[in-house]
């Protein structure tokens, strides 16, 4: 074992034989009247990324350590015509940036060659400036990891005088001197929001990661990632990747009945940026919105983000209630509806409501932004037809997602553009993130040309009605009284009323002491509700989860 140690410090520093060889180790002397052991720290530096030998500097003698990655410096600015030696210059700017919190503990520093090389100096001021911090506790060395900064910063003892600390290194901020921010900014601030830390049982919006085909997914990554061609490695086009846009096209012209050519398809990096788009394209700022109330968070902060007034319009059993948009928001230049499953409630629009809905955008000049957020999942029949198909004057723009029916980290999303505004899109979309990933969208291609997404939807409907079926039973046997089901036809989530006077929100926020995310109905208002509620996902719980959550939900009233 000494032999192969012996060979492999030769073998990183050639003249280690002739320097160790029967020869005494040698004192190195400093500049500036410091002297150090340069040979013996020589010898720890070579076995610094040994794995065969053992480090005299080691606090925890038999303690293994990961290895580190190598870590980015800060700029170094070295003076040679200063009278302060070079060595010294080093410790003291390591000793200042580990101070001031510019080198965190922990963080692995460069080998005493790399940095001389970087530095274009000699090995042996380094090598005394590493000697110093270690010393003085600001470095430590691990077994297969190299110098590190310090886990625990030395006392005030040991630093240089008038040296800052972390806690005086940057001006103090609170609530005596608090940040501007825009008025926009704070409007859209929301209290914490703790039933969103996990992602437990009623975990909204979330699908069933456990039945992904991962392998099938993985393999078709590979087959695209192996050998990138320069199409995939490069800029891509603001519009989407073209096969993935004609998939697109051809998926929703057969399936939600959507009219539309590939060159209509705008790839988005989920339906939030889409709603984004629209609401920046289409909206001046302190224009007039309807929104449905209650109504999906995301699309409220995206419409406020574009500076418009949002007008509350109510939903009941039919959906948004036209009659009442146009006596409470006269003048609203767009709206937005979710048709075929209202967010949050479940409604579907009724077809009478559709025609109104329709009829009033067209003698308005106004624009609709239909989020067909989960059409896919309906469990009473089939699904309902786009609002955006039964369109004649090219008002609807349809918003669609990849993160319901795939997964949310995968952040796909697509629009329906009507014909004269794709330019004008088409610049938003460049000004906004440029354009999705490629990779995922060429992957998303072959993953939807091979059959395998009809393949998934069909599956996970069948999973999510015996999920729904489990809560439907779980509510009825736990909490029957206690909770009201509506919205229970479509989806990965359905919604529970709770008792007059109970507070949704206190309820929600003790289930997430139990592992238990329950959405509060109340946080999709702009008005305060008449009667609270809870938003319970089942797409990402299995049964046994959502049993025990369900009596874990009882315990928080």
């Amino acid at each position: 074992m000494h032999e192969i140690a012996k060979q492999a410090k030769q073998e990183k520093d050639p003249h280690a034989a002739k320097r160790n060889h029967g020869l005494p180790q040698q004192q190195h002397h400093f500049p500036g009247g410091v002297s150090s052991h340069a040979a013996k720290l020589d010898q720890v530096v070579v076995y610094w990324n040994n794995h065969f030998a053992r480090m005299w500097h080691n606090h925890f003698w038999h303690a293994e350590m990961k290895r580190l990655s190598a870590s980015f410096l800060p700029p170094i600015a070295l003076d040679v015509g200063r009278g302060t030696p070079m060595y010294q210059q080093l410790s003291d700017w390591f000793r200042r940036a580990i101070i001031d919190g510019q080198l965190r503990p922990g963080q692995r520093v460069p080998s005493t060659r790399s940095l001389a090389s970087e530095l274009k100096i000699s090995r042996i001021p380094v090598l005394g400036a590493y000697e110093q911090l270690l010393a003085e506790g600001y470095l430590e060395t691990f077994v297969g990891a190299g110098t590190c900064v310090a886990r625990s910063i030395p006392d005030d003892a040991s630093k240089p005088a008038g040296a800052k600390t972390p806690s005086t290194a940057l001006p103090a901020i609170g609530p005596s001197t608090p940040r501007r921010i825009s008025r926009r900014a704070a409007s859209m601030h929301e209290p914490a929001q703790p039933w969103l830390s996990n992602l437990g049982a009623f975990r909204v919006g979330l699908p069933a990661l456990d039945h992904f085909p991962t392998g099938i997914w993985s393999r078709l990554v590979n087959r695209h990632a192996r050998n990138p061609p320069m199409g995939i490695m490069a800029y891509g086009d603001p519009m989407g990747y073209p096969p993935l846009r004609e998939a697109i096209a051809e998926y929703l012209g057969v399936v939600r009945a959507v009219r539309c050519e590939a060159s209509q398809i705008l790839v988005t990096t989920g339906s939030q940026q889409g709603l984004q788009i629209a609401a920046h394209v289409l909206l001046d700022p302190e224009e007039r919105v309807w929104m449905e109330e209650p109504g999906y968070h995301g699309a409220r902060h995206a419409l406020m983000t574009a500076g418009a007034r949002l007008i509350p319009v109510p939903v009941d059993h039919e959906g948004m209630n036209v009659a009442e948009g146009i006596r409470l928001g006269r003048g609203a230049h767009a709206v937005y509806v979710t048709p075929s499953h209202q967010f949050p409630l479940g409604t579907t629009m009724s077809a009478t409501r559709r025609m109104q809905l329709l009829n009033w955008a067209l003698h308005n000049d106004a624009w609709i932004i239909e989020d067909d957020y989960d059409s896919e999942y309906r469990f009473g029949g089939r699904p309902i037809a786009s609002l955006q198909g039964l369109d004649v004057d090219a008002r609807v723009i349809y918003v669609g997602t990849f993160s319901k029916v795939m997964f949310p980290a995968l952040r796909l999303g697509y629009m329906v553009v009507p014909k004269d505004l794709v330019s004008a899109f088409a610049v938003a979309r460049d000004a906004a993130d440029t354009f999705s990933s490629t990779l995922y969208q060429v992957v998303m291609t072959d993953f939807i040309r091979e059959g395998h997404f009809a393949r998934h939807i069909r599956k996970m409907r069948t999973l999510y009605m015996e999920r729904r079926t489990a809560l439907l039973e779980a509510i009825r046997r736990h909490m029957d009284g206690q909770l009201e089901v509506i919205g229970a036809e479509a989806g990965m989530q359905l919604v529970a009323l709770l008792p007059a006077g109970v507070d949704d929100v206190a309820v929600s926020r003790k289930a997430a002491q139990h592992g238990v995310s329950a959405r509060p109905l109340s946080m999709c208002y702009l008005n305060p509700p008449a009667r609270g509620g809870l938003i319970l996902g089942y797409g990402g719980a299995d049964v046994r989860e959502i049993r025990e959550g369900i009596r874990k939900l009882r315990l928080c009233f």
